[in-house]
């Protein structure tokens, strides 16, 4: 096993930073390793906003529901679609883009964007530093619209915080990889079984924590009975990305 499967495989989420600052080299090499990752047709439909700025990372924390870790963290990274981009370089071409109506569109740009943000985990991680991933800036899209400046055409879709680690964070079980892995065709017949032993797991996990609101995984799946951030799909749509194709 060589060293990058071992940070892979080492992964767990960092909540708490020390107030030293993460040097440029370190931050240059990091979004570089999303800069230069793969994107569909090398559409490159993906960019970053990187906040180092403390009122504006004490703001994206009060947007993302009061998430302390994005103020205290020293650098907070938005991972942007960016349908802008691609219609200025079809525009110099004569020709009028319509992916970014499309539900493909959106689709696409998720994908690129989540393997932007693996790789700058992966590369934060790496460097000894703590990261943990942050879908709430979707909870207030309008919000990080505002405070990013974006144009029409971009979305606010994901951000990172990263930082020097002050207290490190036990590693988080999964559910069995059977539950993950399907060789062939797709096959749930042991789904039940995971999900029952994976509740007793992780309910075990949060009292080795002292957690006294730790959930079984069953149960905290509970936001999945609602849309959850229910502004994405209206403030896509005021960014021109319609979603109705």
């Amino acid at each position: 096993m060589n060293e990058t499967i071992r940070t892979l495989h080492a992964h767990r989420s960092i909540r708490s930073y020390t107030d030293e600052t993460v040097n440029d080299e370190m931050l240059d090499a990091i979004v570089e390793a999303a800069h230069l990752g793969p994107t569909s047709m090398n559409a490159q439909e993906i960019s970053v906003v990187v906040v180092c700025d403390a009122e504006k990372r004490k703001r994206i924390a009060e947007l993302a529901n009061n998430q302390a870790w994005i103020a205290q963290a020293p650098v907070f990274i938005a991972i942007v679609i960016d349908f802008n981009k691609t219609e200025l370089g079809l525009r110099k071409t004569g020709l009028t883009q319509v992916v970014h109506e499309s539900m493909e569109g959106f689709g696409v740009a998720a994908v690129d964007a989540g393997i932007a943000l693996g790789r700058m985990m992966t590369a934060a991680q790496s460097l000894d530093l703590g990261i943990v991933p942050i879908g709430g800036i979707r909870r207030n899209p309008q919000g990080m619209v505002e405070l990013l400046e974006l144009p029409p055409l971009t979305f606010p879709l994901v951000g990172m915080c990263i930082g020097h680690i002050a207290n490190d964070a036990p590693q988080k079980p999964r559910i069995d990889i059977k539950a993950f892995r399907h060789d062939e065709r797709y096959d749930a017949s042991g789904y039940p079984a995971a999900i029952n032993a994976y509740d007793q797991t992780i309910m075990e996990y949060w009292q080795q924590l002292g957690r006294a609101d730790g959930q079984p995984w069953s149960s905290n799946l509970a936001p999945f009975q609602r849309v959850y951030y229910p502004q994405v799909k209206p403030v896509a749509a005021m960014q021109g990305l319609l979603n109705d194709k």
